[in-house]
């Protein structure tokens, strides 16, 4: 989890207007020194004035329980601010957290609508959330050509299970099935990912 936050901020920080970022910067020696109640404090005026970064390490840290007690509804909060703002990771966090009921409800809808944000910005881990829930009908209608999509361009950005996962279904399916989930792959990636599948 460190090396998320680690690159993360690293990245962001070159954007940053110079005070935010060395408050950023403040948050994150503490953080990697395990410092997480100075994390916290740094972070958290600069989440609230709408900090992208600060916001995502925010909900990490609630979803980690770290320098706070643990709590999912404040995790999904700064996630969602994040998320909002159209932070890949902070879509696929939500999409774990619905997905699998991590101390909220668990809702399979809510977390193809995540998945499919962070899909779209070519978040290889979310493709392949997305095609498990394709091909399992949860969240959205059962669909094994749009879950084959999925799985392909997660596989082809180099997700292991998407790989093995992709082969697995596709013994379920015919030729033409897997002829027209391959079409929907080159008209998804044409489209830079945007509008893909159902």
């Amino acid at each position: 989890m460190k090396h998320m936050i680690a690159a993360f901020i690293t990245l962001l920080n070159l954007s940053l207007a110079p005070a935010i970022a060395a408050d950023i910067q403040k948050g994150l020696d503490a953080y990697l020194n395990g410092d997480y109640a100075t994390a916290m404090r740094e972070w958290t005026p600069l989440a609230e004035q709408g900090d992208l970064s600060a916001q995502y390490n925010l909900g990490l840290l609630y979803e980690s329980g770290l320098g706070v007690a643990q709590d999912a509804f404040e995790a999904v909060k700064w996630y969602r601010r994040a998320a909002a703002q159209g932070d890949a990771s902070a879509q696929y966090n939500l999409g774990v957290i619905y997905d699998e009921g991590h101390d909220v409800p668990q809702d399979y809808a809510e977390a193809a609508k995540w998945y499919k944000l962070a899909a779209e910005q070519r978040d290889a881990s979310a493709q392949s959330n997305l095609g498990v829930l394709y091909d399992n009908g949860r969240g959205v209608p059962h669909d094994h050509i749009t879950a084959y999509m999925w799985f392909s361009i997660a596989a082809s950005q180099g997700n292991k299970l998407a790989h093995k996962n992709k082969d697995e279904i596709a013994k379920q399916m015919s030729s033409d099935d897997v002829d027209k989930a391959q079409a929907m792959v080159r008209d998804c990636v044409d489209r830079d990912y945007k509008s893909c599948g159902n």
